[in-house]
C-alpha cells in the first residue's frame, strides 16, 4: 500500500476502520466524552457539599453520583485516552505500518461504548432520573452492600466488557511493540512512552480476570444462591475487599504509568536534553509495575489484619518510594542546566511533576499503618488520589494532546486560549483539592452528603476551585475544535529538538505512515 494511499471517508470509516490513527482519535474522543460526563457528575456532588445541610439532590442520588463519576473517570476517560495515545503513538514511534492485529484494535475499541452504555443505563431504568436507579455503592462496590442492589447484572457485564477491551488492547500493545520495530530499534533504543506502554499493558492481563473474577462472584452471590461474601452462608466480606484490592491497586499503577512516559517525552524536547538516566528509567517503571502487585492490602489497614500483615503491607508500600523518586529525579536532572523554554506542553509537564509528586508524599503518609488509622475514608484519601489521577494522569493526557496535536492534525493549537486554560486549570484544580486533605485531617469522612458546619468553610472553596476547573475543560474543549478546523499550520519537525520517528514523517501524518520501514541508528 503506498504511502500516502488516500482515507477512505464517511461513517463506514469509522465503524469499521483498522487504521491505528483513526481508532485512536475514536478512543480518545471517547474518552473526552466520558470526561464531560462524569465531570458534570462531579459538579453535581461538589453543588451539593458546597453548604452544610441537604439543599441539591437526595442522598440516594448523591452516592450514586459519587459511584458513577469514580466509575465512568477510571475506566472510562483516563483508560481509554491512554490507549488512545498508545493507537497514535507507538506505531509512529516504533516504525511500524499499524498495530499487530488491527482488527481487534477495531473490536477493543467498539466493546467500550457499549460498556458504558449498560453503566449508565440503570440510572434511566424505572421511576424518574432522580430517583436514581444507578448503583450507589460506590466505585469500589464493596460486597456485601454491593449486592443489595437490583440491577447488579448490568454493573457486572459492563465491567466484563470492559475488561474484554482492555485486555485486548493489551495483546495488541504487546505484539506490536515485540513483533514490530524498525530495524536497528533494539529495545534500549525504544522511545519511554513505548517502554511505559509495554510494562502497562502486562499490567492489565495480569489484573483484568481478577476484576472479571470478583464480579462473577458477585453475580452468583446476587442470582445462583452462592455465599462467597456473605458471612450468613460462610462467606467472607473482607476477601472481597482482597480479590478487589488486587487488581485495584495495579490498576492506578496502569494509569500512571503511560504518563510517566509522556512526560518522559516532553521534559527532555524543551530542556533540549537527552534524558538523564534511560536505563534507570526503565528497571524503575519495571520495578514500580512488580511492587504494585505485593502491596494491595494497604487499602485495608483497618480491617483486622494481623500486626505481621500490617507491617509488611506497610514495608512493601513504602518501599514503592524509591523507584517513583529516581524518575522524578531523572525529571529534574533533565531540566537541570538545560537550555529550558515553556511552551504549552512543558507547562502541564512541569505542573505534572510538581502536583504528582505531592500525591506521592500524601501517599506515603496514607501508607503508614498508624497513621492511616486516623485519615482511613477521609477526604484526605480524596484529595491523594486526585492529586496523582487529576494532576497526574489528567495533566500528563492534556500535555499529550498539546505535544502531539501538531502531528495528528497539521495545525498549531490557539496559544492565547492555551496558556488561560493551563494556568485557569492549574489553579482551580488545586483551590478544588488541596484544602480537601485539611478537611481530611480534621475527619470529615468521604462519600457522605451532609457533614457537620465546622467542615462547611474549606468545602466552600473546594467547590469553588471545582466549578471552574469544570469550566476549564469546556474551555479545552473548544481548544481542540479551533486546532482541528484549522489555525497555524505546523513544521514536519513541529518542535525543534523533538527527536524520535515520529517527528520524521509529515504534519499531518499520512493516513498510511512507514511503508517501508525506516532504519534506526
Amino acid at each position: 500500500m503506498s504511502e500516502h494511499h488516500a482515507a477512505p471517508t464517511g461513517i463506514t470509516r469509522w465503524l469499521f476502520t483498522t487504521n491505528h490513527k483513526d481508532i485512536g482519535t475514536l478512543y480518545l474522543w471517547f474518552s473526552f466524552i466520558m470526561l464531560l460526563v462524569g465531570g458534570s457528575m462531579a459538579m453535581v456532588i461538589r453543588s451539593e457539599l458546597m453548604y452544610p445541610g441537604m439543599q441539591v439532590v437526595d442522598p440516594n442520588f448523591f452516592n450514586m453520583m459519587t459511584t458513577m463519576h469514580g466509575l465512568i473517570m477510571v475506566f472510562g476517560a483516563i483508560m481509554p485516552a491512554m490507549v488512545g495515545l498508545a493507537n497514535w503513538l507507538i506505531p509512529m514511534m516504533i516504525g511500524a505500518p499499524d498495530m499487530a492485529l488491527p482488527r481487534m484494535n477495531n473490536w477493543s475499541f467498539w466493546i467500550l461504548p457499549a460498556a458504558a452504555i449498560l453503566l449508565v443505563a440503570p440510572m434511566f431504568i424505572g421511576g424518574d432520573f432522580m430517583s436514581g436507579q444507578g448503583p450507589a455503592f460506590g466505585w469500589t462496590f464493596y460486597e456485601p452492600l454491593s449486592g443489595q442492589y437490583g440491577n447488579l447484572a448490568f454493573f457486572v457485564f459492563a465491567v466484563h466488557l470492559l475488561g474484554f477491551s482492555s485486555i485486548m488492547g493489551s495483546i495488541n500493545i504487546i505484539a506490536t511493540i515485540l513483533n514490530m520495530r524498525a530495524p536497528g530499534m533494539t529495545l534500549m533504543k525504544m522511545p519511554m512512552f513505548v517502554w511505559t506502554w509495554l510494562i502497562t499493558a502486562f499490567l492489565l492481563i495480569a489484573v483484568m480476570p481478577v476484576l472479571a473474577g470478583v464480579v462473577t462472584m458477585m453475580l452468583t452471590d446476587k442470582y445462583f444462591g452462592t455465599s462467597f461474601f456473605d458471612a450468613a452462608g460462610g462467606g467472607d466480606p473482607v476477601m472481597f475487599q482482597h480479590i478487589f484490592w488486587f487488581f485495584g491497586h495495579p490498576e492506578v499503577y496502569i494509569m500512571i504509568l503511560p504518563a510517566f512516559g509522556v512526560v518522559s517525552m516532553i521534559i527532555p524536547t524543551f530542556a533540549r536534553k537527552k534524558l538523564f538516566g534511560y536505563a534507570s528509567m526503565v528497571y524503575a517503571t519495571a520495578a514500580i509495575a512488580f511492587l504494585s502487585f505485593i502491596v494491595w492490602a494497604h487499602h485495608m489497614f483497618t480491617v483486622g489484619m494481623p500486626v505481621a500483615g500490617e507491617l509488611y503491607f506497610m514495608y512493601a508500600t513504602v518501599m514503592i518510594a524509591v523507584p517513583t523518586a529516581v524518575k522524578v529525579f531523572n525529571w529534574t536532572a533533565t531540566m537541570w542546566k538545560g537550555a529550558l523554554t515553556f511552551e504549552i506542553p512543558m507547562l502541564w509537564a512541569i505542573a505534572f511533576v510538581f502536583m504528582f509528586t505531592i500525591g506521592g508524599f500524601t501517599g506515603l503518609m496514607l501508607g503508614l499503618t498508624p497513621v492511616d488509622f486516623q485519615y482511613h475514608d477521609t477526604y484526605f484519601v480524596v484529595a491523594h488520589f486526585h492529586y496523582v489521577l487529576v494532576t497526574g494522569s489528567l495533566f500528563a493526557i492534556i500535555a499529550a494532546f498539546y505535544y502531539w496535536v501538531p502531528k495528528w492534525t497539521g495545525n498549531m493549537y490557539p496559544p492565547l486560549l492555551s496558556k488561560i486554560h493551563f494556568w485557569a486549570s492549574l489553579i482551580s484544580v488545586n483551590v478544588l483539592f488541596f484544602p480537601q486533605h485539611f478537611i481530611g485531617l480534621a475527619g470529615m469522612p468521604r462519600r457522605i452528603p451532609d457533614y457537620a458546619v465546622q467542615f462547611a468553610d474549606w468545602n466552600y472553596w473546594s467547590s469553588i476551585g471545582g466549578f471552574v476547573f469544570g469550566l476549564s475543560q469546556i474551555l479545552f474543549l473548544v481548544i481542540v475544535i479551533k486546532t482541528i478546523k484549522g489555525g497555524e499550520k505546523a513544521t514536519d519537525q513541529v518542535w525543534e529538538s523533538a527527536e524520535g520517528l515520529e517527528w520524521t514523517i509529515a504534519s499531518p501524518a499520512p493516513y498510511h505512515t512507514f511503508a517501508t520501514p525506516p532504519e534506526v541508528k
